[in-house]
């Protein structure tokens, strides 16, 4: 593999993956990828076969996938022309927050650098993506954000990042933008119920409640 090989856009989308897991600390693993990329397990095996051959992670004794350098650079490119093409999605062409990631997908193998680079130009702040989720290199902006469950009941917030995780989710992120849960929302925390697996929330005038799965992909910022 030469250096300035760029990956396949199936191995773009593996390489980001494994770069948002191990931005946030969770172990790669092939069954952790297989859920998120809602593929067998099989399909990630070989995969992952190719890409240890290709150079662009190795695989530990112990099961786990790591990058090497020319994997973790070709990840951070993929993640930051994803997240870029989301701003510009939104900001710029007005598309709806629930939609741009799924759009972003589309477009971001596509995307050079040097039209990434004059994105990143024409937008004021490329800190974080229009989830809150941060892009390489940024990862100090969204460090002083409460998880959404560790919130103080009554005490008031603003919505700041929701996970990778569930951008992918497309009908709950249509859920969410109904609902008002976007980034720099104000909410308080009702009720939190690990009996139930449910937190509640009031978002402006209403009451919503979500599965805790889903809010621990949520983080917030104290008002």
């Amino acid at each position: 593999m030469s250096s300035d090989t760029r990956p396949t856009p199936t191995v773009e989308d593996y390489l980001g993956v494994i770069y948002t897991l191990a931005r946030d600390q969770q172990p790669v693993i092939g069954r952790r990828l297989a859920d998120w990329m809602e593929v067998s397990p099989p399909t990630v095996t070989a995969t992952i076969q190719r890409m240890v051959r290709d150079g662009w992670v190795t695989m530990h004794a112990d099961k786990t996938i790591h990058l090497t350098e020319a994997g973790r650079r070709a990840a951070a490119s993929v993640v930051r022309r994803h997240m870029l093409t989301e701003l510009l999605l939104a900001r710029v062409l007005n598309v709806p927050w629930s939609r741009v990631h799924e759009e972003a997908d589309q477009l971001e193998h596509d995307l050079s650098a040097e039209t990434a680079a004059r994105v990143a130009e024409l937008l004021d702040d490329t800190a974080v993506c229009p989830h809150g989720n941060p892009l390489p290199g940024e990862e100090n902006s969204v460090s002083s954000l409460r998880p959404l469950l560790e919130a103080i009941p009554g005490r008031s917030y603003l919505l700041a990042r929701v996970h990778e995780e569930i951008e992918r989710r497309g009908d709950l992120m249509s859920f969410f933008e109904e609902q008002g849960l976007i980034p720099g929302a104000a909410l308080q925390l009702v009720a939190l119920m690990p009996a139930n697996e449910t937190v509640t929330l009031r978002v402006k005038d209403r009451e919503v409640t979500l599965g805790l799965v889903v809010a621990r992909c949520l983080w917030v910022q104290e008002v």
